[in-house]
């Protein structure tokens, strides 16, 4: 009988807001889920291949097909994530260039009808 051994991934979220160290850990979050679910997929791979019932071979195949879906969730909600903040970013930069249209105490028209 071939054993395999798992060890469930610790998801460390932080909240902040949104500095660039928040960025970096993201990204690290990313890289380290996609680099398990590419060890998991070798891992099933190598299952089929290997030796051992077509019973227990199945059982290892169900357990590690349901870590990499667990692993593509999280990094799903990571890559969305990501994608907001980089969203915030932009829609900051637009903002910052666009200021002058913006209204304020000193751009404004009074109108009289």
């Amino acid at each position: 009988m071939t054993t395999i051994q798992t060890s469930t991934p610790s998801m460390q979220t932080s909240s902040s807001s949104g500095s660039s160290s928040s960025d970096n850990s993201i990204a690290s979050q990313i890289s380290r889920l996609t680099s398990q679910i590419t060890k998991l997929t070798q891992q099933l791979k190598d299952v089929a291949n290997g030796s051992g019932t077509a019973e227990d071979k199945k059982k290892q195949q169900d357990l590690l097909q349901a870590q990499i879906k667990m692993l593509q969730a999280q990094l799903a909600q990571l890559q969305r994530q990501q994608a907001e903040e980089a969203q915030k970013k932009q829609e900051q930069k637009q903002g910052k260039a666009e200021g002058v249209n913006s209204p304020s105490a000193e751009h404004q028209i009074d109108i009289y009808i």
